[in-house]
Protein backbone atom coordinates (compact mmCIF):
# COMPACT_ATOMS: atom_id res chain seq x y z
CA UNK A 1 0.00 0.00 0.00
CA UNK A 2 1.28 3.57 -0.88
CA UNK A 3 1.04 5.73 2.46
CA UNK A 4 -2.29 7.81 0.18
CA UNK A 5 -3.87 4.65 0.35
CA UNK A 6 -2.82 3.57 3.95
CA UNK A 7 -4.55 6.66 5.35
CA UNK A 8 -7.69 6.56 2.71
CA UNK A 9 -8.34 2.65 5.09
CA UNK A 10 -6.84 4.01 8.29
CA UNK A 11 -8.76 7.18 8.42
CA UNK A 12 -6.69 10.97 8.92
CA UNK A 13 -3.56 11.33 10.62
CA UNK A 14 -4.24 13.04 14.10
CA UNK A 15 -3.08 16.74 14.21
CA UNK A 16 -1.18 18.32 16.54
CA UNK A 17 -1.21 22.67 16.34
CA UNK A 18 2.04 24.49 17.70
CA UNK A 19 3.41 27.65 17.12
CA UNK A 20 6.83 26.49 16.00
CA UNK A 21 7.61 22.80 15.35
CA UNK A 22 11.76 22.01 14.61
CA UNK A 23 12.71 19.12 12.97
CA UNK A 24 15.86 17.77 14.56
CA UNK A 25 16.77 17.43 17.77
CA UNK A 26 21.00 18.58 17.13
CA UNK A 27 22.52 21.42 18.24
CA UNK A 28 21.07 23.18 15.44
CA UNK A 29 17.28 22.62 16.56
CA UNK A 30 17.67 22.00 19.92
CA UNK A 31 19.58 26.19 19.85
CA UNK A 32 16.06 27.06 17.96
CA UNK A 33 13.98 25.69 20.75
CA UNK A 34 15.89 27.21 23.49
CA UNK A 35 16.03 30.68 22.22
CA UNK A 36 12.59 30.78 21.53
CA UNK A 37 11.51 29.90 24.78
CA UNK A 38 14.13 32.03 26.27
CA UNK A 39 12.38 35.10 24.54
CA UNK A 40 9.25 33.90 25.41
CA UNK A 41 10.09 33.83 29.20
CA UNK A 42 11.84 36.87 29.20
CA UNK A 43 9.04 38.90 27.16
CA UNK A 44 6.43 36.90 29.49
CA UNK A 45 4.64 35.47 25.74
CA UNK A 46 3.43 32.01 25.53
CA UNK A 47 5.21 30.34 22.41
CA UNK A 48 4.96 26.52 22.54
CA UNK A 49 7.67 24.49 20.96
CA UNK A 50 7.80 20.98 19.70
CA UNK A 51 11.13 19.42 18.07
CA UNK A 52 11.10 15.92 16.51
CA UNK A 53 14.05 13.27 16.20
CA UNK A 54 14.65 10.51 14.76
CA UNK A 55 16.79 9.14 16.58
CA UNK A 56 15.88 7.07 19.53
CA UNK A 57 17.14 9.64 21.86
CA UNK A 58 18.28 13.65 21.58
CA UNK A 59 22.54 12.73 20.60
CA UNK A 60 21.87 9.24 19.37
CA UNK A 61 22.57 9.89 15.68
CA UNK A 62 24.78 13.01 16.47
CA UNK A 63 28.74 12.21 15.08
CA UNK A 64 31.17 14.96 14.82
CA UNK A 65 35.07 15.26 15.38
CA UNK A 66 34.88 17.54 17.51
CA UNK A 67 36.64 20.41 18.55
CA UNK A 68 33.81 23.15 19.45
CA UNK A 69 34.50 26.96 19.20
CA UNK A 70 32.45 27.85 22.42
CA UNK A 71 31.81 31.51 21.12
CA UNK A 72 27.70 30.54 19.93
CA UNK A 73 26.70 28.31 23.01
CA UNK A 74 28.17 31.70 25.26
CA UNK A 75 25.64 33.91 23.82
CA UNK A 76 22.99 31.02 24.37
CA UNK A 77 23.51 30.27 27.99
CA UNK A 78 26.83 32.85 29.16
CA UNK A 79 26.87 30.52 32.22
CA UNK A 80 26.92 27.98 30.47
CA UNK A 81 30.23 26.26 32.40
CA UNK A 82 28.07 26.86 35.61
CA UNK A 83 25.46 24.84 34.73
CA UNK A 84 27.52 21.81 33.70
CA UNK A 85 27.84 22.07 30.25
CA UNK A 86 30.20 19.05 28.82
CA UNK A 87 33.00 20.99 27.76
CA UNK A 88 35.61 19.87 30.26
CA UNK A 89 38.37 19.21 27.78
CA UNK A 90 40.49 22.47 26.14
CA UNK A 91 42.69 22.63 23.56
CA UNK A 92 46.14 22.78 24.88
CA UNK A 93 48.29 22.11 21.51
CA UNK A 94 48.00 22.12 17.86
CA UNK A 95 49.72 19.93 15.25
CA UNK A 96 49.52 20.06 11.66
CA UNK A 97 51.18 17.24 9.67
CA UNK A 98 51.88 16.36 6.07
CA UNK A 99 52.21 12.75 5.32
CA UNK A 100 54.14 10.59 3.42
CA UNK A 101 53.95 6.77 3.26
CA UNK A 102 56.56 6.33 5.71
CA UNK A 103 57.42 10.13 7.51
CA UNK A 104 55.82 13.07 8.42
CA UNK A 105 56.95 16.75 8.76
CA UNK A 106 55.03 18.84 11.51
CA UNK A 107 54.38 22.37 10.11
CA UNK A 108 55.64 24.78 12.77
CA UNK A 109 52.40 26.59 14.62
CA UNK A 110 54.38 29.58 14.12
CA UNK A 111 53.12 28.94 9.76
CA UNK A 112 49.37 27.52 10.77
CA UNK A 113 46.69 30.19 9.04
CA UNK A 114 44.07 31.21 12.20
CA UNK A 115 41.59 28.71 11.05
CA UNK A 116 43.90 26.09 12.99
CA UNK A 117 44.52 28.01 15.89
CA UNK A 118 42.05 26.28 18.42
CA UNK A 119 43.13 28.35 21.28
CA UNK A 120 40.11 28.86 23.40
CA UNK A 121 38.15 25.92 22.09
CA UNK A 122 37.54 22.09 23.09
CA UNK A 123 37.32 18.69 22.57
CA UNK A 124 34.13 17.40 23.20
CA UNK A 125 31.52 14.76 22.20
CA UNK A 126 28.99 16.37 20.51
CA UNK A 127 26.49 13.84 21.33
CA UNK A 128 27.22 14.41 25.01
CA UNK A 129 26.78 18.30 24.42
CA UNK A 130 23.68 17.86 22.49
CA UNK A 131 22.07 15.56 25.41
CA UNK A 132 23.24 18.54 27.93
CA UNK A 133 21.19 21.10 25.49
CA UNK A 134 18.04 18.82 25.17
CA UNK A 135 18.00 18.92 29.07
CA UNK A 136 18.05 22.55 28.70
CA UNK A 137 15.45 22.44 26.39
CA UNK A 138 12.83 20.19 28.28
CA UNK A 139 13.95 22.75 31.59
CA UNK A 140 12.14 25.87 29.52
CA UNK A 141 9.14 23.64 28.80
CA UNK A 142 10.27 22.89 25.08
CA UNK A 143 8.90 19.30 24.29
CA UNK A 144 10.87 17.06 22.29
CA UNK A 145 9.58 13.97 21.17
CA UNK A 146 12.44 11.25 20.38
CA UNK A 147 11.98 8.17 17.83
CA UNK A 148 9.54 10.23 15.69
CA UNK A 149 10.96 10.67 12.55
CA UNK A 150 9.55 13.33 9.82
CA UNK A 151 8.81 12.20 6.67
CA UNK A 152 6.68 14.27 5.00
CA UNK A 153 6.68 18.08 4.14
CA UNK A 154 2.93 19.43 4.08
CA UNK A 155 1.84 22.27 2.60
CA UNK A 156 -1.03 24.79 2.39
CA UNK A 157 -3.45 25.61 -0.09
CA UNK A 158 -1.10 28.79 -0.57
CA UNK A 159 2.11 26.05 -1.08
CA UNK A 160 3.60 27.55 2.15
CA UNK A 161 4.74 24.67 4.75
CA UNK A 162 2.11 24.07 7.74
CA UNK A 163 4.57 21.15 9.20
CA UNK A 164 5.24 18.05 9.20
CA UNK A 165 3.95 14.12 9.08
CA UNK A 166 5.76 11.86 10.96
CA UNK A 167 6.48 8.15 9.05
CA UNK A 168 3.83 5.12 9.39
CA UNK A 169 5.04 2.46 12.49
CA UNK A 170 4.57 -1.02 12.29
CA UNK A 171 5.02 -0.92 8.14
CA UNK A 172 5.80 -4.53 7.01
CA UNK A 173 8.37 -5.06 3.97
CA UNK A 174 5.91 -5.65 1.35
CA UNK A 175 4.48 -2.01 2.42
CA UNK A 176 1.62 -3.62 4.67
CA UNK A 177 0.43 -2.65 8.16
CA UNK A 178 1.42 -5.16 10.64
CA UNK A 179 -0.25 -5.79 13.86
CA UNK A 180 1.98 -3.40 15.18
CA UNK A 181 0.68 -0.65 12.98
CA UNK A 182 0.41 2.94 13.84
CA UNK A 183 -0.65 5.68 11.96
CA UNK A 184 1.90 8.61 11.73
CA UNK A 185 0.42 12.40 12.75
CA UNK A 186 0.70 15.71 11.74
CA UNK A 187 2.09 18.80 13.14
CA UNK A 188 0.94 21.85 12.05
CA UNK A 189 2.50 25.39 13.04
CA UNK A 190 3.08 29.20 11.97
CA UNK A 191 6.67 28.03 10.99
CA UNK A 192 8.88 25.42 11.08
CA UNK A 193 12.47 24.81 11.13
CA UNK A 194 14.59 22.44 10.01
CA UNK A 195 17.48 21.01 11.21
CA UNK A 196 18.21 18.04 10.13
CA UNK A 197 22.08 18.24 9.77
CA UNK A 198 23.93 17.48 6.14
CA UNK A 199 21.96 16.57 3.60
CA UNK A 200 18.46 16.29 5.11
CA UNK A 201 15.95 14.15 3.64
CA UNK A 202 13.06 17.01 4.29
CA UNK A 203 16.20 19.79 3.63
CA UNK A 204 16.63 18.40 0.09
CA UNK A 205 13.17 17.98 -0.98
CA UNK A 206 12.40 21.99 0.20
CA UNK A 207 15.52 23.03 -1.50
CA UNK A 208 14.51 21.14 -4.74
CA UNK A 209 10.54 22.09 -4.43
CA UNK A 210 11.07 26.04 -3.92
CA UNK A 211 13.99 26.18 -5.97
CA UNK A 212 16.50 27.47 -3.13
CA UNK A 213 20.16 26.86 -4.83
CA UNK A 214 19.00 29.10 -7.23
CA UNK A 215 22.30 30.85 -8.77
CA UNK A 216 24.58 28.73 -6.01
CA UNK A 217 27.37 26.74 -6.21
CA UNK A 218 26.58 22.91 -5.97
CA UNK A 219 27.04 21.65 -2.51
CA UNK A 220 30.10 20.22 -1.54
CA UNK A 221 30.43 17.25 0.90
CA UNK A 222 32.95 15.18 2.56
CA UNK A 223 32.25 11.89 4.10
CA UNK A 224 33.52 11.93 8.02
CA UNK A 225 34.86 8.48 9.49
CA UNK A 226 35.38 8.13 13.47
CA UNK A 227 36.70 5.66 16.26
CA UNK A 228 36.95 6.16 19.71
CA UNK A 229 40.09 4.83 21.79
CA UNK A 230 41.21 4.22 24.94
CA UNK A 231 44.84 4.53 24.98
CA UNK A 232 47.83 4.05 27.41
CA UNK A 233 48.51 7.12 29.67
CA UNK A 234 52.13 6.76 28.32
CA UNK A 235 50.89 7.97 24.56
CA UNK A 236 48.44 10.34 26.00
CA UNK A 237 48.53 13.79 25.93
CA UNK A 238 45.33 15.91 27.37
CA UNK A 239 44.10 18.18 24.72
CA UNK A 240 46.13 17.74 21.71
CA UNK A 241 44.65 18.04 18.58
CA UNK A 242 46.51 16.72 16.05
CA UNK A 243 45.72 17.19 12.03
CA UNK A 244 47.81 15.60 9.12
CA UNK A 245 46.69 15.89 5.32
CA UNK A 246 48.83 13.61 2.42
CA UNK A 247 49.26 10.22 2.84
CA UNK A 248 47.50 7.61 2.25
CA UNK A 249 45.68 10.19 -0.29
CA UNK A 250 46.73 11.03 -3.56
CA UNK A 251 47.42 15.11 -4.46
CA UNK A 252 44.51 15.02 -6.43
CA UNK A 253 41.57 13.89 -3.77
CA UNK A 254 40.40 16.38 -0.83
CA UNK A 255 40.77 15.12 2.91
CA UNK A 256 42.70 14.54 6.09
CA UNK A 257 42.95 13.38 9.45
CA UNK A 258 42.10 14.35 13.21
CA UNK A 259 43.25 13.05 16.60
CA UNK A 260 41.99 14.59 19.46
CA UNK A 261 42.96 13.50 22.87
CA UNK A 262 40.39 13.88 25.34
CA UNK A 263 40.20 13.71 29.05
CA UNK A 264 40.50 10.08 30.77
CA UNK A 265 43.37 8.59 28.07
CA UNK A 266 40.63 8.51 25.53
CA UNK A 267 41.40 9.86 21.74
CA UNK A 268 39.15 10.26 18.69
CA UNK A 269 40.75 9.54 15.49
CA UNK A 270 38.79 10.04 12.02
CA UNK A 271 39.38 10.75 8.53
CA UNK A 272 37.73 12.92 5.87
CA UNK A 273 37.83 12.00 2.13
CA UNK A 274 35.98 15.16 0.13
CA UNK A 275 32.85 13.43 -2.09
CA UNK A 276 34.16 14.73 -5.28
CA UNK A 277 36.63 12.60 -5.33
CA UNK A 278 37.49 10.94 -9.13
CA UNK A 279 38.57 7.20 -8.53
CA UNK A 280 35.78 4.42 -8.55
CA UNK A 281 38.02 2.08 -6.70
CA UNK A 282 38.85 4.53 -3.59
CA UNK A 283 37.12 3.85 -0.21
CA UNK A 284 36.91 6.00 2.41
CA UNK A 285 36.65 3.24 5.24
CA UNK A 286 40.03 1.60 3.83
CA UNK A 287 41.40 4.83 3.28
CA UNK A 288 40.84 5.61 6.76
CA UNK A 289 41.53 2.05 7.95
CA UNK A 290 45.09 2.43 5.79
CA UNK A 291 45.92 5.59 7.80
CA UNK A 292 46.21 4.25 10.72
CA UNK A 293 49.06 1.91 10.03
CA UNK A 294 51.19 5.31 9.07
CA UNK A 295 53.98 5.43 12.04
CA UNK A 296 52.91 8.40 13.10
CA UNK A 297 49.86 7.28 13.56
CA UNK A 298 49.52 3.46 14.84
CA UNK A 299 52.41 4.67 17.85
CA UNK A 300 49.10 5.87 19.87
CA UNK A 301 47.19 2.71 19.57
CA UNK A 302 49.99 -0.03 19.54
CA UNK A 303 51.17 -1.55 22.41
CA UNK A 304 54.99 -1.71 23.85
CA UNK A 305 55.37 -4.17 26.25
CA UNK A 306 58.98 -3.82 26.43
CA UNK A 307 58.06 -0.43 27.09
CA UNK A 308 55.35 -0.91 29.81
CA UNK A 309 52.45 0.14 27.09
CA UNK A 310 49.42 -1.39 26.95
CA UNK A 311 47.75 -1.69 23.21
CA UNK A 312 44.74 0.50 22.58
CA UNK A 313 40.89 -0.35 22.58
CA UNK A 314 38.70 0.91 20.13
CA UNK A 315 35.24 1.91 21.92
CA UNK A 316 32.65 2.97 19.01
CA UNK A 317 32.42 3.72 15.42
CA UNK A 318 30.48 6.32 13.33
CA UNK A 319 30.60 7.95 9.95
CA UNK A 320 28.58 11.08 8.49
CA UNK A 321 28.67 13.08 5.68
CA UNK A 322 29.39 16.86 6.40
CA UNK A 323 28.75 20.11 3.87
CA UNK A 324 31.90 21.63 2.87
CA UNK A 325 30.61 24.19 -0.06
CA UNK A 326 30.77 27.02 2.69
CA UNK A 327 29.05 30.24 1.84
CA UNK A 328 29.29 29.90 -1.90
CA UNK A 329 26.94 26.92 -1.56
CA UNK A 330 24.33 28.18 1.01
CA UNK A 331 21.17 27.97 -0.45
CA UNK A 332 18.46 30.92 0.29
CA UNK A 333 17.20 29.46 3.93
CA UNK A 334 13.99 30.93 4.08
CA UNK A 335 11.10 29.83 2.39
CA UNK A 336 6.82 30.20 3.20
CA UNK A 337 6.59 28.87 6.39
CA UNK A 338 10.16 28.10 7.66
CA UNK A 339 13.65 27.82 7.29
CA UNK A 340 16.61 25.82 7.44
CA UNK A 341 19.25 25.84 9.83
CA UNK A 342 22.72 24.52 10.77
CA UNK A 343 23.97 21.50 8.40
CA UNK A 344 20.47 21.10 6.79
CA UNK A 345 21.67 24.41 5.31
CA UNK A 346 25.18 24.21 4.72
CA UNK A 347 26.61 26.06 7.47
CA UNK A 348 29.86 24.25 8.34
CA UNK A 349 33.33 25.75 7.69
CA UNK A 350 34.96 23.35 6.58
CA UNK A 351 38.27 25.33 6.62
CA UNK A 352 38.43 24.95 10.60
CA UNK A 353 36.28 21.74 10.41
CA UNK A 354 33.85 22.91 12.51
CA UNK A 355 30.05 23.37 12.48
CA UNK A 356 28.29 22.96 16.05
CA UNK A 357 29.34 26.66 16.65
CA UNK A 358 27.37 27.85 13.01
CA UNK A 359 24.27 25.24 13.68
CA UNK A 360 24.05 27.04 17.64
CA UNK A 361 24.42 30.07 15.96
CA UNK A 362 21.95 30.10 13.18
CA UNK A 363 19.56 28.11 15.16
CA UNK A 364 19.19 31.39 17.44
CA UNK A 365 18.91 33.73 14.54
CA UNK A 366 16.16 31.77 13.28
CA UNK A 367 14.38 31.59 16.28
CA UNK A 368 14.66 35.33 17.25
CA UNK A 369 13.02 36.09 13.74
CA UNK A 370 10.38 33.21 14.37
CA UNK A 371 9.39 34.88 17.89
CA UNK A 372 9.24 38.08 16.55
CA UNK A 373 6.57 36.95 13.45
CA UNK A 374 4.63 34.38 16.16
CA UNK A 375 4.05 37.29 18.79
CA UNK A 376 3.20 39.72 15.84
CA UNK A 377 0.22 37.32 14.57
CA UNK A 378 1.99 35.99 11.49
CA UNK A 379 2.32 32.74 9.96
CA UNK A 380 3.39 30.72 6.92
CA UNK A 381 5.61 33.58 5.48
CA UNK A 382 9.04 34.44 4.52
CA UNK A 383 11.29 34.77 8.07
CA UNK A 384 13.24 37.30 6.13
CA UNK A 385 15.08 39.24 9.27
CA UNK A 386 16.63 35.52 9.73
CA UNK A 387 18.87 35.59 6.44
CA UNK A 388 19.41 39.65 7.42
CA UNK A 389 20.91 38.92 10.80
CA UNK A 390 23.08 36.37 9.20
CA UNK A 391 24.34 38.47 6.77
CA UNK A 392 25.11 41.04 9.52
CA UNK A 393 26.59 38.34 12.08
CA UNK A 394 30.19 37.20 12.77
CA UNK A 395 29.28 34.11 11.30
CA UNK A 396 29.00 35.40 7.91
CA UNK A 397 32.23 37.23 8.33
CA UNK A 398 33.55 34.18 9.25
CA UNK A 399 32.16 32.19 6.40
CA UNK A 400 33.19 34.94 4.06
CA UNK A 401 37.08 34.39 4.70
CA UNK A 402 36.66 31.03 4.70
CA UNK A 403 34.62 31.10 0.84
CA UNK A 404 37.42 29.80 -1.44
CA UNK A 405 38.65 26.88 0.92
CA UNK A 406 36.92 24.24 -0.95
CA UNK A 407 37.46 25.42 -4.78
CA UNK A 408 41.24 25.77 -4.00
CA UNK A 409 41.70 21.93 -2.99
CA UNK A 410 40.18 20.86 -6.61
CA UNK A 411 43.33 22.43 -8.40
CA UNK A 412 45.14 20.12 -6.26
CA UNK A 413 46.08 19.35 -2.56
CA UNK A 414 49.59 21.37 -2.85
CA UNK A 415 47.57 24.47 -4.46
CA UNK A 416 44.86 24.28 -2.06
CA UNK A 417 47.28 24.18 0.87
CA UNK A 418 49.49 27.23 -0.60
CA UNK A 419 46.47 29.16 -1.35
CA UNK A 420 44.64 28.68 1.65
CA UNK A 421 47.52 30.00 3.73
CA UNK A 422 47.89 33.09 1.62
CA UNK A 423 44.26 33.96 1.93
CA UNK A 424 44.37 33.61 5.57
CA UNK A 425 47.46 33.32 7.17
CA UNK A 426 49.08 36.83 4.81
CA UNK A 427 45.44 38.83 3.82
CA UNK A 428 43.98 37.57 7.31
CA UNK A 429 40.64 36.65 5.09
CA UNK A 430 40.97 40.05 3.32
CA UNK A 431 40.10 38.63 0.33
CA UNK A 432 39.91 40.25 -3.30
CA UNK A 433 38.44 37.20 -5.41
CA UNK A 434 36.02 34.57 -5.81
CA UNK A 435 36.66 31.25 -6.68
CA UNK A 436 33.30 29.38 -8.04
CA UNK A 437 32.19 25.90 -8.43
CA UNK A 438 29.78 24.22 -11.55
CA UNK A 439 29.63 20.83 -10.55
CA UNK A 440 28.41 18.46 -7.96
CA UNK A 441 30.33 15.75 -6.21
CA UNK A 442 28.29 13.04 -8.15
CA UNK A 443 29.55 13.79 -11.68
CA UNK A 444 33.91 13.34 -10.84
CA UNK A 445 33.83 9.68 -10.67
CA UNK A 446 36.22 8.19 -13.73
CA UNK A 447 34.98 5.07 -15.41
CA UNK A 448 36.59 2.50 -13.66
CA UNK A 449 38.49 0.95 -16.56
CA UNK A 450 40.98 4.18 -16.61
CA UNK A 451 41.51 4.00 -12.85
CA UNK A 452 44.14 0.59 -11.61
CA UNK A 453 41.92 -1.37 -8.51
CA UNK A 454 43.34 -0.91 -5.27
CA UNK A 455 44.41 -3.62 -3.43
CA UNK A 456 43.69 -2.59 0.51
CA UNK A 457 45.40 -4.72 3.22
CA UNK A 458 42.87 -7.54 4.93
CA UNK A 459 42.38 -5.58 8.31
CA UNK A 460 43.82 -7.06 11.75
CA UNK A 461 41.44 -6.75 13.96
CA UNK A 462 43.90 -4.84 16.25
CA UNK A 463 44.76 -1.73 14.31
CA UNK A 464 42.16 -2.46 11.30
CA UNK A 465 38.84 -3.15 11.23
CA UNK A 466 35.79 -4.59 9.03
CA UNK A 467 32.98 -2.47 7.84
CA UNK A 468 30.93 -5.23 9.92
CA UNK A 469 32.68 -5.53 12.78
CA UNK A 470 32.52 -1.72 13.25
CA UNK A 471 29.05 -1.45 12.58
CA UNK A 472 28.16 -3.40 15.22
CA UNK A 473 29.96 -1.15 17.78
CA UNK A 474 27.96 1.65 16.24
CA UNK A 475 24.62 0.03 17.67
CA UNK A 476 22.83 0.06 14.63
CA UNK A 477 19.73 -1.09 14.89
CA UNK A 478 16.70 -1.30 12.53
CA UNK A 479 13.28 -3.24 12.86
CA UNK A 480 14.42 -5.73 9.99
CA UNK A 481 10.38 -6.00 8.92
CA UNK A 482 9.64 -2.11 7.17
CA UNK A 483 10.32 -1.20 3.38
CA UNK A 484 14.08 -0.73 2.89
CA UNK A 485 15.07 3.31 3.28
CA UNK A 486 17.22 3.22 0.61
CA UNK A 487 15.39 3.39 -2.75
CA UNK A 488 16.26 2.62 -6.50
CA UNK A 489 14.99 5.20 -8.46
CA UNK A 490 15.11 2.85 -11.46
CA UNK A 491 16.29 -0.78 -9.85
CA UNK A 492 18.26 -2.00 -12.99
CA UNK A 493 20.84 1.05 -13.07
CA UNK A 494 22.88 -0.43 -10.56
CA UNK A 495 24.05 -3.11 -12.37
CA UNK A 496 23.67 -1.95 -16.01
CA UNK A 497 25.06 1.67 -15.12
CA UNK A 498 26.92 1.91 -11.70
CA UNK A 499 28.70 -1.51 -12.12
CA UNK A 500 29.63 -2.07 -15.74
CA UNK A 501 30.78 1.73 -15.95
CA UNK A 502 31.75 2.67 -12.54
CA UNK A 503 32.75 -0.50 -10.75
CA UNK A 504 29.96 -0.80 -8.21
CA UNK A 505 31.53 2.13 -6.35
CA UNK A 506 28.58 1.67 -4.28
CA UNK A 507 29.91 -1.04 -2.32
CA UNK A 508 33.22 0.76 -1.25
CA UNK A 509 31.72 4.64 -0.84
CA UNK A 510 29.44 3.12 1.35
CA UNK A 511 31.25 2.80 5.13
CA UNK A 512 28.98 0.13 6.69
CA UNK A 513 28.31 -2.32 4.17
CA UNK A 514 25.06 -1.54 3.01
CA UNK A 515 25.75 -2.38 -0.75
CA UNK A 516 27.20 -5.84 -1.76
CA UNK A 517 26.98 -6.90 -5.61
CA UNK A 518 25.83 -10.59 -5.39
CA UNK A 519 25.57 -12.89 -8.32
CA UNK A 520 22.67 -14.54 -9.34
CA UNK A 521 21.71 -18.39 -9.57
CA UNK A 522 22.13 -17.66 -13.53
CA UNK A 523 25.57 -16.03 -12.68
CA UNK A 524 24.21 -12.41 -13.46
CA UNK A 525 25.22 -9.70 -11.22
CA UNK A 526 22.36 -7.80 -8.55
CA UNK A 527 22.64 -4.86 -6.00
CA UNK A 528 22.16 -6.45 -2.60
CA UNK A 529 20.78 -3.91 0.34
CA UNK A 530 21.63 -4.20 3.63
CA UNK A 531 19.27 -1.40 4.93
CA UNK A 532 19.32 -2.58 8.26
CA UNK A 533 23.24 -1.20 8.22
CA UNK A 534 23.17 1.98 7.29
CA UNK A 535 24.43 4.63 9.99
CA UNK A 536 22.13 7.27 8.31
CA UNK A 537 25.56 8.84 6.99
CA UNK A 538 23.70 9.80 3.60
CA UNK A 539 27.06 9.18 1.26
CA UNK A 540 24.78 7.15 -1.08
CA UNK A 541 22.37 9.62 -1.73
CA UNK A 542 25.59 12.09 -2.47
CA UNK A 543 27.64 10.09 -4.18
CA UNK A 544 25.82 7.62 -6.42
CA UNK A 545 27.12 8.54 -9.76
CA UNK A 546 23.37 8.26 -11.31
CA UNK A 547 21.65 9.92 -8.23
CA UNK A 548 19.36 6.32 -8.35
CA UNK A 549 19.79 5.96 -4.65
CA UNK A 550 17.39 7.92 -2.49
CA UNK A 551 17.82 7.99 1.07
CA UNK A 552 14.02 8.50 2.95
CA UNK A 553 13.91 8.21 6.65
CA UNK A 554 12.90 4.65 8.43
CA UNK A 555 11.47 4.30 10.93
CA UNK A 556 11.75 6.33 14.22
CA UNK A 557 14.39 5.14 16.99
CA UNK A 558 16.10 3.32 14.59
CA UNK A 559 20.17 3.44 13.43
CA UNK A 560 23.01 3.93 15.12
CA UNK A 561 22.83 4.87 18.83
CA UNK A 562 26.12 6.48 19.33
CA UNK A 563 27.75 6.82 22.77
CA UNK A 564 30.54 9.13 23.84
CA UNK A 565 30.61 10.16 19.85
Amino acid sequence: MTPAEIIAQFGPREAMEYDVVVVGAGPGGLSTAIRLKQLATEKGQDVSVVVLEKGSEPGAHILSGAIMDPRALSELFPDWKERGAPLNQPVTDDAFMLLSENGGTRVPNAFLPPCFDNHGNYIISLGEVTRWLAAQAEALGVEIFPGFAASEVLYNEQGAVKGVATGHMGVGKDGEPTENFQLGMELHAKYTIFAEGARGHLGKQLIAHYGLDAGKDPQSYGIGIKELWEIDPKRHQSGLALHSAGWPLDDATYGGSFLYHMAENKVVVGFVVGLDYQDPWLSPFEEFQRFKTHPNIRWYFEGDAAHGVAAGKRLAYGARAITAGGLLSLPKTVFPGGALVGCDAGYLNASRIKGSHAAIKTGMLAAEAAYDAVVAGRSGDELSAYPAAFEASWLHAELNKARNFKQWFKKGRTVGTLMTGIEQFVLRGHIPWTIHRDKPDHVNLRPASECTAIDYPKPDGKLTFDRLSSVFISNTNHEENQPAHLTLKDAGVPVAVNLARYGGPESRYCPAGVYEFVKNEDGSDRLQINAQNCVHCKTCDIKDPSQNIVWVTPEGGGGPNYAGM
